[in-house]
């Protein structure tokens, strides 16, 4: 059991800067009884210092995205990928787009803003500048259209302040780059450019013009179209690019709750807390302090966010607050393009390539503040053990997942004693499920699965459980019936225990109905660790398909990549890729049904791979079925990320034993040892059927790979 309970929620709202330095902050020092949560639409967050530098070529995507992934499995917090969409302070809910609401005892907002404006045929032909990791996506795609031809590098910036200018400059600067002639505007509703004194505003305007970038000032923008930008009074702006930096826009959904607010920027503090409401705070750009207002920059954000920390355990035990004042005056350095910059303080300015190398420091050192964080340390027993203690904790940390699975080996001899099945039992121990004849006609299966949690959200660790627990009924071709669930949570508080299992059910109905079963109920306990498992029955007419009955000349067909072993033992480590990490979960959270209709009607013999890893589960079908196989390597489809890690040495705690129950000749690739949490379903398919089943599987929207090929044998696996 935990040695503390949680016994509170506290909910972060958005991925910006002050709250990644929280969870920095948090790994060091977690807070016991918290549990906590962030709420982010993407598994990374744009650093906004090194955004032009981007922009113009200087630093690759991976620079300057903050990894929330890792930062979370630092801080012992999950990660829900969803965006907020409202909050209910009486309920004390945050509202999500794509699931349900997540319930929270404290909770802080740092969404950021949006430069999104409200012109016409902004929305269809223009991009905001921010949200930043949205502006610098779209950018990417115009450069790369803009270097092929297949676009004109005509650019239109809407504001000319000094984010608008600087953009301006970056992206004249990467297309000069490209040997492309670039045609930047900066459209300007003012008489000058603004936001920075005389001096600064000169040595702008020398920059951009050596740049080639025009300024239009006293221009007020009547609409936006496909390829300019129309003005009152003036010509237009020919445009096939056009962004939006004319000031700071709060989010919509902000204003449509009761959250105190001014102009849709939510009102806090001196303690950052939001006024009125001791369970809920606000930081950076979506926020406002009436007492001392200051402009929208992510010094502020940065600087405030040790307060923001202490208060938030402040709230959560009971403790006192400090206040924050944020200072008058700050230092403001702005990238010229190229590798130079300009830095302008108490209206004093200067600039130059040396101002830029200082810049790059100072945003090198804030991120690798958040990229190098501590490595998990393995366990320390003091005193006198029994032997074989030393050698089990000096191996791999336990997985999840599947990779949590006991050997082949070891099963399959725990499993000799049991009776052969006879009466209505068709099949029992040694396939995905066990097949039972009905009297009325046709067959029942019945399988039973649970996982070790992979993550820290109930609700995404429900959605592949039971994806994962399906995959035994949708591999013998069977329909999904009735399902039980078993679960363990973590002890924790009368109120956090309903939480976590209004979340698990409503994830595990939702997909249980969309397969056309019903969820009946189940058991729950708490216990050491979130585990959550389910017990799946099923129904088909004809005898079910089992890993029997694959034929000479039959071709493997594999629905999923494989590598989420390897991926989630990396993650566990913090040596995973947030990126990637997030994109395997979402794959293992898809159900199968679709694959399973089509590969039903054809395959000879069929299973799902998972935790005895595709090489396992290929050589189950060759025993059963008195067949080699042969496996082609560049066929298998692999997780984005995997390969890399297995490569660097990464490999799940399950590999070595599924390695020495399922050997395979040829070429190595530990990968086809890995095991699979709710992997891909496994069917041998007639040769002659191959072409219409890949067909009818892309035609739903499915992954179909062929992966090797079965003859007469007696299971030998080779890989070429």
């Amino acid at each position: 059991m935990n040695v503390v309970p949680d016994t509170r929620d506290l909910v972060l709202v958005g991925g910006g800067h002050a709250h990644a330095l929280v969870l920095r902050a948090w790994g060091m020092d977690r807070l016991a009884g918290a549990r906590v949560t962030v709420i982010n639409p993407g598994p990374t967050a744009p650093y906004t210092g090194m955004l032009p530098g981007h922009v113009a070529g200087h630093y690759g995507r991976d620079a300057l995205e903050i990894d929330l992934v890792r930062l979370c499995r630092h801080a012992g917090a999950r990660l829900i990928l969803d965006k907020a969409v409202g909050i209910d302070r009486a309920r004390r809910e945050v509202h999500l787009a794509g699931r349900g609401p997540v319930a929270y005892d404290v909770a802080s907002i740092d969404v950021g803003i949006t430069a999104e404006m409200e012109l016409a045929g902004f929305d269809a032909h223009g991009i905001g500048a921010k949200p930043l990791d949205v502006y610098a996506a779209r950018w990417r795609q115009f450069l790369e259209r803009a270097v092929a031809g297949e676009v004109a590098p005509d650019v239109a910036v809407i504001g000319g302040g000094v984010a608008g200018c600087e953009l301006a400059m970056a992206m004249a600067f990467a297309l000069r780059g490209a040997n492309v002639a670039a045609r930047v505007t900066v459209i300007e509703a003012g008489p000058q450019i603004s936001g920075m004194g005389a001096a600064a505003r000169r040595k702008i305007s020398a920059a951009m013009a050596a740049l080639g970038t025009k300024v239009r000032v006293d221009a007020r923008v009547v609409e936006v179209t496909a390829d300019r930008v129309v003005l009152e009074d003036q010509p237009p702006v020919i445009a096939g690019f056009c962004v939006g930096a004319a000031g700071a826009f709060p989010h919509g959904w902000i204003a449509q709750t009761d959250v105190p607010q001014r102009n849709g920027f939510i009102e806090v503090g001196p303690d950052l807390g939001v006024t009125g409401d001791p369970a809920l705070f606000a930081v950076g750009d979506c926020a406002v302090m009436p007492h001392a207002p200051r402009p929208k920059a992510g010094v502020f954000a940065v600087r405030a966010a040790p307060v923001l920390h202490h208060n938030l355990r402040a709230a959560l035990t009971g403790g006192r607050r400090k206040t924050w004042q944020p200072q008058k005056h700050y230092l403001k350095l702005i990238s010229l393009g190229g590798k130079s910059a300009m830095a302008e303080n108490f209206g004093v300015s200067l600039k130059g390539a040396w101002l830029w190398r200082w810049k790059d420091r100072i945003d090198r050192k804030f991120m690798d503040r958040l990229a190098d964080l501590p490595v998990m340390a393995a366990p320390v027993v003091a005193g006198e053990v029994a032997q074989g203690v030393g050698e089990i904790l000096a191996a791999k940390p336990l997985c999840g997942g599947c990779g949590a699975k006991v050997g082949r080996g070891v099963l399959s001899g725990a499993l000799q004693g049991i009776a052969p099945a006879t009466g209505d039992v068709v099949t029992g121990a040694g396939d995905d499920a066990a097949v039972l004849r009905q009297p009325g006609g046709g067959f029942q299966v019945i399988s039973t699965d649970h996982l070790r949690a992979v993550v820290q959200d109930p609700a995404q660790m429900a959605r592949i459980a039971a994806v994962h627990a399906l995959g035994d009924v949708w591999a013998m071709g069977a329909q999904p019936q009735v399902v039980l669930a078993q679960i363990v949570v973590p002890e924790m508080s009368a109120a956090l225990q309903e939480r976590s299992l209004v979340e698990i059910t409503r994830e595990a109905n939702a997909v249980v109905t969309a397969a056309g079963a019903q969820l009946v109920g189940g058991h729950t306990t708490m216990g050491a660790e979130l585990t959550i498992g389910f017990t799946v029955t099923g129904t088909r007419a004809e005898m079910p398909l089992t890993v029997a009955g694959a034929q000479d000349g039959d071709v493997l067909i594999l629905t999923r990549p494989l590598g989420s072993g390897v991926i989630l033992a990396a993650d566990m480590a913090g040596q995973a890729d947030g990126r990637d990490v997030a994109a395997a979960l979402a794959v293992m959270g898809q159900p199968q049904q679709r694959e399973a209709a089509v590969l039903a009607k054809v395959a000879h013999a069929m299973t799902d791979v998972t935790g005895f890893g595709l090489a396992g589960h290929v050589q189950a079908i060759c025993a059963a079925s008195g067949m080699d196989a042969v496996l082609w390597r560049d066929a298998v489809p692999v997780y984005a990320g995997a390969r890399a890690l297995s490569e660097a040495g990464v490999s799940s705690s399950l590999m070595p034993s599924n390695r020495a129950d399922a050997p395979v000749l040829g070429a190595d690739d530990p990968l086809l040892f890995d095991p699979q949490t709710a992997g891909g379903l496994l069917a041998a398919v007639p040769k002659t059927q191959v072409k219409a089943v890949l067909a009818a599987l892309k035609a739903q929207g499915c992954e179909g790979h062929q992966i090797g090929q079965l003859s007469r044998g007696s299971g030998v696996l080779t890989l070429r």
